[in-house]
């Protein structure tokens, strides 16, 4: 798992393009079908607005901010931001990334719902799936969010023809992607990468980078996120 902001995000996946307004509330935080599941499986996917509302409550409150003053810092409206606390609205990826990075807290903070001990499985029509404004690009958490780590798991789909642009991530990130279709280009440190499908890299995060698939079909990926300290 776009990124020019004041505050650098502490975790998560690459954010969308310039400020989008929320979606209205849906199945799931996409509001179309995944790339390979049925209508039926989409319209039981876990539905992230009350999830996203409860956890941007608690998070603001317990920081002591009113809807204003984190609207000022985040450059989220108010009134969007009471929109998504009452779960009335679920975010894209790039409005969750400028919440996220204006409480300090990790992008996962902020869509986690609390998971039972021991085994867990994740079902992919539970899938917790989110996408930049036009859809082109989206990312699918593959871990839960209740215990502390240092690492996170996504499967990443990016559209043919697509560029996503990604943030700095806080010092000592690393992101270790691997192209499992299709073809990608990955701008990094002002190197452009290209990677063919089974093509893995490795490479700090730290920087602005940017994902682009100059391929006529559909480029899906599997990235791992590594901190250099303990999250969640």
């Amino acid at each position: 798992m776009k990124t020019k902001a004041p505050n650098k995000p502490r975790g998560g996946v690459p954010a969308a393009g310039p400020e989008e307004p929320v979606s209205p509330a849906t199945t799931s935080a996409t509001g179309a079908t995944p790339p390979g599941q049925s209508s039926a499986a989409a319209n039981e996917s876990t539905d992230l607005a009350p999830v996203v509302g409860g956890n941007l409550r608690r998070l603001r409150t317990r920081r002591g901010l009113s809807l204003e003053r984190l609207a000022q810092i985040s450059g989220v409206s108010r009134a969007m931001l009471g929109q998504i606390e009452l779960g009335q609205s679920a975010p894209t990826i790039n409005v969750l990334w400028k919440i996220a990075r204006a409480l300090e807290v990790t992008f996962s903070a902020l869509i986690s719902a609390r998971t039972q001990a021991g085994a867990l499985v994740l079902r992919s029509n539970e899938s917790k799936i989110l996408t930049s404004k036009d859809r082109s690009f989206s990312s699918r958490a593959l871990f839960p969010f209740d215990e502390p780590r240092r690492v996170e798991f996504y499967e990443l789909r990016l559209a043919a023809g697509a560029t996503e642009d990604a943030d700095a991530h806080p010092p000592g990130t690393a992101e270790n992607l691997v192209v499992t279709a299709g073809t990608l280009e990955i701008d990094v440190a002002g190197d452009t990468h290209r990677l063919e499908t089974g093509d893995s890299i490795l490479f700090e995060a730290d920087t602005p980078h940017a994902y682009r698939n100059p391929g006529r079909v559909e480029a899906v990926m599997y990235l791992v996120m590594t901190y250099a300290e303990e999250i969640g």
